[in-house]
């Protein structure tokens, strides 16, 4: 995801990135979008799986924090993908329910925001993510 978003928005995000001094696995930082259609660009850095509790707590901190850095940036609406279900090999059904939670309890708090978006790679990351979220309402974990 990342390549892409620094090939759509160009060297100027790569050159705002290299003077934010890195990005540790669940925290986020913010640039301008530069050529995107997005005014900012949120980074965060997902949790490789191993399977370990600490994973879900991080990967939950990914969302956490990129939501928390939009509305200290009066940012309306945001858009994620799936964080850390590719190359870092998080099992897309853990992943959603950790991120809609996450998601789900800022909101909560927050009335700031007025789109949330999981913007998914594929039809059957979708359906994963739906099912998950029909599953939770129906639990009232959300």
């Amino acid at each position: 995801m990342s390549g892409a978003i620094h090939r759509a928005a160009g060297r100027q995000l790569w050159e705002e990135c290299k003077k934010l001094g890195g990005c540790k696995t669940g925290e986020a930082k913010i640039t301008s979008g530069y050529n995107l259609p997005a005014k900012y660009v949120i980074h965060t850095v997902g949790p490789v799986y191993s399977g370990r509790e600490e994973d879900a707590k991080l990967l939950a901190a990914c969302y956490k924090n990129s939501l928390k850095l939009a509305t200290q940036h009066g940012i309306k609406s945001i858009a994620f993908p799936a964080i850390s279900t590719g190359v870092y090999g998080y099992p897309m059904e853990k992943a959603a329910r950790v991120a809609i939670k996450a998601i789900a309890d800022f909101l909560k708090e927050s009335n700031e925001l007025e789109i949330v978006k999981l913007v998914l790679y594929s039809q059957e990351a979708y359906e994963i993510h739906k099912k998950v979220l029909e599953e939770m309402r129906n639990k009232n974990e959300i």
